[in-house]
């Protein structure tokens, strides 16, 4: 709220009222300036005048036929990003939202890491792509319950950003820090800050792969921080904290869902139990992307997985794959919505040129 106290004093209005915009937009989720009936009209021309309401714009929205809505938002300096809201039949309504523009992890299998990295998102675009489906929420008498930060981008590598931005989405918008997750494939040493702060975040670690060899081919990151150094932070990370980790597996046919890869994570992840580890496996059938060919796994194979992973006294789950029709995977959106607006650019120059 200081942002709004500053904003007062430099226009000259009652410090009270920086309160009572901070109730419109958070506890009563207001969809406009115009809607906070209880400030004065000139006011409200004022904050209209001299600021936006948000600083992401729709540029293309999905829903698929397991409910899972996917929106792409323009920025203000025209990046795109993207966010999707996952209902579930248990009554949770989970937002997966982006930390970059763009992400500079490569990973070979994600289509955001096929674009590159852009730019890094302030803490206020973080925390309004989670806002808009809250608002959205409560309209229609439901309430956001879980956020994750596991869209576009890398969040530890824009460390101080998103966990502002985590710092708000629990006391702004009321979700509980536990049911906040954090994922990363892996910055050992911001895997080490976020337990030395404290902070009591669920943390994702993307794995995929159980050698170095055959990570680094997925994730070229590995080569840098490699497995080892990963498992390290991890093992510090539970005995600093006490809490579990969820380990991300992306099953491929016939690459990383193998008896002989599933084996070797087990005897990885018990070797580090042993240690002080506390983890569990999220087993995810790969979304394919055009930059990679990559299919996901049959159901058989998933469940030899588990079995797999069970005998070496790890737990796992397998993951629904939710919005595969509607461009569900990370950066799937953004790109059809680039060659969209690329489309339309052209069109626009050959009328143009006519």
């Amino acid at each position: 709220m200081d942002g709004w106290n500053l904003w007062m004093k430099e226009r000259g209005h009652p410090a009270y009222r920086a309160k009572q915009i901070w109730q419109h937009l958070y506890e009563r989720r207001a969809g406009s300036f115009d809607a906070m009936t209880n400030l004065p009209k000139t006011m409200r021309d004022d904050l209209k005048a001299s600021l936006t309401f948000g600083d992401l714009m729709v540029a293309d929205e999905r829903v698929s036929r397991d409910g899972t809505l996917k929106r792409a938002y323009v920025l203000r300096d025209g990046q795109v990003i993207e966010s999707v809201l996952m209902p579930y039949k248990d009554g949770r309504r989970t937002a997966c939202i982006s930390s970059q523009a763009g992400c500079a992890m490569g990973c070979v299998f994600c289509a955001t890491g096929q674009m590159g990295f852009a730019r890094q998102l302030s803490s206020a675009e973080i925390v309004e792509q989670a806002l808009i489906f809250a608002r959205e929420l409560h309209q229609r008498g439901e309430r956001l319950s879980n956020v994750v930060l596991m869209g576009m981008g890398e969040p530890l590598a824009n460390y101080d950003n998103a966990m502002e931005a985590v710092e708000r989405i629990n006391h702004d918008l009321g979700v509980g820090m536990r049911h906040i997750t954090v994922s990363t494939v892996g910055l050992p040493e911001r895997i080490k800050q976020i337990a030395d702060e404290g902070r009591q975040v669920t943390l994702a670690v993307s794995l995929h792969a159980a050698s170095d060899q055959q990570r680094s081919a997925l994730i070229p990151i590995n080569k840098k921080h490699p497995i080892q150094q990963v498992m390290q932070a991890c093992v510090y990370y539970c005995g600093k904290t006490g809490r579990r980790i969820s380990f991300e597996w992306a099953l491929i046919a016939g690459e990383t869902d193998t008896p002989q890869q599933a084996d070797q994570l087990g005897r990885l992840l018990s070797r580090a139990m042993r240690q002080g580890l506390i983890g569990h496996v999220n087993l995810i059938p790969v979304n394919p992307t055009e930059g990679y060919d990559g299919r996901p796994s049959s159901p058989l194979a998933v469940s030899s997985f588990i079995d797999t992973l069970k005998r070496h006294g790890v737990g796992a789950t397998a993951r629904l794959r939710r919005g595969i029709d509607i461009e569900g995977g990370c950066g799937q959106l953004k790109a059809e919505t680039i060659k969209r607006q690329q489309k339309e650019s052209q069109r626009g120059t050959v009328e143009v040129a006519a």
